[in-house]
């Protein structure tokens, strides 16, 4: 039985994974269609997309983690798509802003990115994620070599600023944006005590 399991685990599991992720942005379209998204569907539909950005984010974060916990590797198997979602719901997430709230009004968005600290911090994290999520794949790890890694440490700082992006844009319930924070934190912690282990290590 364990066996039949572990081989649908490895044939299927990619699949499984992806179609887990994308189910979001389904249900998200569904709702925004069906007015299913309260009385200012645009805003509940930009943030649903940002929040699902942070938290494939943070699992993708979680990958490695977890992979040393448990000690087995299938973890790294779906850190690369995890961090694609990552980038696929940040893009739905600018893009409702762009399109569905300010409607191409370049100038008034420039004036939020300038006056706005939430939005300045959000497009920073955006930014520094673009060339994390170009240089995603095979050919770009064995042509960036050890630089790739260095590059792709750069996902900590955009953790940070996309938490503190979240905190910033809550006003009232603190909740998530605490929530998101201690699983960051943690994630952080866990990493910089790998770090000195390894560092230490006699």
């Amino acid at each position: 039985m364990m066996l039949n399991l572990t081989r649908f685990w490895n044939r299927f599991g990619k699949l499984l994974v992806f179609t887990l992720c994308l189910l979001p942005f389904v249900i998200l379209v569904v709702q925004l269609l069906t007015n299913a998204l309260g009385a200012n569907p645009i805003e509940a539909f930009t943030r649903a997309n940002g929040e699902w950005g942070l938290r494939f984010l943070l699992m993708t974060l979680a990958m490695t983690p977890l992979r040393l916990i448990i000690r087995r590797s299938w973890p790294l198997r779906f850190r690369r798509m995890l961090g694609l979602f990552t980038f696929f719901y940040v893009c739905l997430h600018l893009s409702s802003y762009i399109v569905l709230d300010q409607f191409f009004d370049w100038t008034e968005i420039w004036a939020d990115i300038l006056k706005r600290p939430f939005i300045t911090i959000g497009m920073t994290a955006f930014v520094l994620l673009i060339p994390l999520a170009v240089t995603s794949n095979k050919v770009m790890m064995r042509r960036l070599g050890r630089n790739w890694q260095r590059l792709h440490r750069l996902v900590y700082v955009i953790a940070i600023c996309a938490v503190l992006h979240f905190f910033l844009l809550v006003k009232a319930d603190l909740y998530q944006p605490i929530v998101y924070a201690v699983i960051l934190i943690l994630l952080l912690v866990y990493r910089l005590l790998r770090l000195c282990t390894s560092q230490y290590r006699p």
